[in-house]
């Protein structure tokens, strides 16, 4: 039996029942694939059913302000991807009349869309004979044909590419996408698979040769980097605070935080954040600033490891705190703006009303 049909007859008995799979229109499946760039989908669903119901249409997406949408994507992580969705919903509604390109090519050009997502869409809505390379399919292909080219270079990336094409069901590339990437989430998994119930297993050289723990291949990541952030919480008896809006090309761009400052090394004191302040912050509130948590929170991304503490100011009145920075704004409704998980998970610790 031909690889593609061994995968498609797993997938049709063991295939998880998604919203996004009951349907060939593209804005769904559009938005499913954005949000599960980079994201296992036990974590994605809940978010793409709280967009779905919020924006039942591209055209609903497009209306909304940005800080809704990013408040609505908190926690889901790399939050370009809530930037760049908002914007092609604004193109495609705007520019577009609502309709989806109709080809990966002309998908590719949708900003926030890749090879993967445009190959997704493509043969999923469209029936494009076009493979997709995800996690899955790279983890699925490196095992069973034994390939230690690294996935995350040049070469691997033009070699599984090619593979994967080849082996492609051109007459059904919807279910065969759905298929060997549903193959690699739920069977060929990364860790401690169960190969002695796999439909490849007696062609699969990873498992011949015991290589299935060390396929697929990767090149050492970038060197992660270290930074210390101290926020500070200025806020009077009513619960009002100050908020800032990060700008820049970070990946928390737009998103809302307490004033910062970065310090190369751990604060222990108020006189350490005097001596790290970089934003011209009142020396008198710094000098009043308690420390929330001793123990710094790590906070991990994706090529940085936050050491992550939290500085309480209190004050009678915000709006008489004299010569703070004019980006910053008062609220008492925190829980409304959209912020980092390590600030969100203070703001339920610290035990904001709501």
């Amino acid at each position: 039996m031909k690889f593609h049909n061994k995968l498609i007859n797993w997938y049709l008995e063991n295939a998880r029942e998604l919203p996004w799979r009951d349907t060939q229109e593209p804005y769904p499946i559009w938005l499913s694939e954005i949000m599960l760039q980079q994201t296992r989908i036990q974590q994605g669903l809940p978010y793409f059913l709280k967009f779905i119901k919020a924006f039942p249409t591209v055209f609903d997406l497009a209306k909304a302000s940005e800080d809704k949408v990013l408040k609505l994507w908190q926690g889901l992580g790399y939050y370009s991807r809530a930037r760049n969705l908002h914007f092609t919903a604004k193109y495609v509604a705007y520019e577009l009349n609502g309709i989806f390109p109709t080809t990966y090519k002309d998908l590719k050009n949708l900003k926030g869309v890749g090879d993967y997502t445009a190959s997704a869409i493509a043969s999923f809505c469209y029936q494009e004979p076009v493979a997709v390379v995800d996690g899955n399919v790279y983890r699925a292909l490196s095992r069973y044909f034994g390939i230690d080219t690294p996935i995350n270079s040049t070469e691997g990336i033009k070699e599984f590419k090619t593979l994967a094409e080849k082996l492609l069901d051109k007459e059904q590339p919807d279910i065969y996408n759905q298929a060997i990437m549903e193959f690699g989430a739920l069977q060929c998994t990364p860790k401690s698979p169960d190969c002695a119930v796999c439909p490849l297993q007696i062609d699969c050289v990873a498992f011949r040769q015991s290589l299935v723990e060390s396929l697929p291949r990767k090149l050492k990541k970038t060197k992660v980097l270290e930074r210390h952030y101290n926020y500070i919480v200025i806020l009077d008896s009513r619960e009002n605070v100050f908020l800032e809006k990060r700008t820049g090309k970070g990946i928390w761009k737009n998103l809302f935080q307490f004033p910062l400052i970065e310090s190369s090394k751990s604060c222990e004191t108020s006189e350490d954040l005097l001596m790290s302040n970089d934003k011209i912050l009142p020396q008198n509130i710094l000098r009043e600033a308690s420390l929330y948590n001793a123990k710094p929170i790590k906070h991990l991304l994706s090529h940085r490891k936050l050491w992550v503490k939290f500085w309480i100011v209190e004050v009678e009145k915000l709006n008489l705190v004299e010569n703070l920075p004019k980006s910053l704004l008062i609220t008492n409704q925190i829980d409304t703006f959209a912020v980092p998980v390590v600030i969100q998970k203070f703001i339920e610790a610290y035990g904001f009303s709501k």
